[in-house]
């Protein structure tokens, strides 16, 4: 039995391996240089040949692969680390601070990110006759788990999917199911189902994370938002930070300050405009919370994208 057990770990290894050298493949075919691509909806591809500085944004239900490299996320004081060995799995809209680890001009850092829509958890849910037990309100929603040679099987049946729109059309909905299915019976199915709003406080929760997305650039009254959820101030504190690691008024402030990023950069606002527009009325304490975040002023932050977003343009 021993023996035979190490045979299916070594066969799965394999399976695991040529899996990963066809992601690798079929990415590099379709971004032949540094970007990114959405060959599929929902389905997100990325190729860096150098390590990018921080990459902050907000990481919506996802599942996240590294097929070359590694790469890191930072959520308030949790750091969650993947690589062609490990998936992650969100299930909640997150703000966030990742970390390229590893990447060059031999081994670009190559992943791929596929969105998961609550409504599909909730049918195939359904249809296996899963129900969320209780005591899951504290689940994170976020973690890392080993990778699956299933799970990664139909990862790679879906890339393959864009040389043939024709099969995309028919084939694209069934391998999503399938991967949803594995992700409900895997080590991240208890969180998965934060995914589908049921049971204990996370629908609570969701619906004081859509809120905050919604009017992040209103003044957040934690006592109102907790009224308006059923909850006391200190319960909604509490699961509110077991589900995101980070407190309303934390996210809140994750969301205005990458939207303020956003407008200056894309919409060529100047900090103070950009500072309004989010909601923040003085400008000096703008400036120190921006610095916080990204690590330099406003204009200087711009500035400095700029220039990397040029230099790659060059290359």
């Amino acid at each position: 039995m021993v023996v035979m057990n190490y045979q299916q770990t070594e066969h799965e290894a394999q399976r695991v391996q040529a899996y990963l050298a066809e992601l690798i493949e079929r990415i590099l075919q379709i971004i032949p240089e540094d970007g990114n691509a959405e060959p599929l909806i929902g389905l997100h591809l990325h190729r860096h040949s150098v390590r990018p500085g921080p990459i902050h944004g907000v990481l919506e239900p996802s599942l996240c692969l590294v097929v070359q490299g590694s790469k890191e996320f930072l959520l308030g004081e949790s750091r969650y680390r993947y690589d062609p060995a490990h998936f992650l799995l969100a299930t909640v809209d997150l703000p966030h601070v990742g970390h390229i680890l590893e990447a060059s001009r031999e081994r670009p850092f190559l992943s791929l990110r596929l969105e998961l829509a609550p409504a599909l958890v909730g049918s195939i849910m359904a249809e296996v006759d899963y129900s969320a037990s209780s005591g899951q309100a504290d689940v994170r929603a976020i973690a890392v788990s080993p990778m699956d040679a299933n799970l990664l099987d139909a990862v790679v049946r879906l890339v393959r999917l864009p040389d043939s729109p024709t099969e995309a059309r028919v084939l694209m909905p069934l391998i999503m199911r399938e991967i949803v299915f594995r992700l409900l019976i895997g080590d991240q199915g208890a969180r998965l189902r934060h995914l589908a709003i049921l049971g204990g406080y996370t629908p609570h929760i969701a619906r004081a994370i859509e809120r905050l997305r919604r009017d992040f650039a209103q003044p957040l009254r934690v006592e109102q938002l907790a009224h308006e959820m059923g909850m006391s101030v200190s319960g909604l504190h509490h699961h509110f930070k077991a589900v995101t690691a980070l407190s309303p008024l934390q996210f809140q402030k994750q969301l205005r300050l990458q939207e303020a990023r956003r407008l200056m950069l894309s919409e060529d606002l100047d900090a103070a405009r950009a500072a309004f527009q989010v909601g923040y009325h003085d400008a000096s304490h703008f400036n120190r919370e921006y610095k916080s975040l990204f690590g330099v002023p406003p204009m200087r932050d711009v500035q400095r994208l700029r220039e990397e977003a040029l230099e790659s343009a060059v290359r």
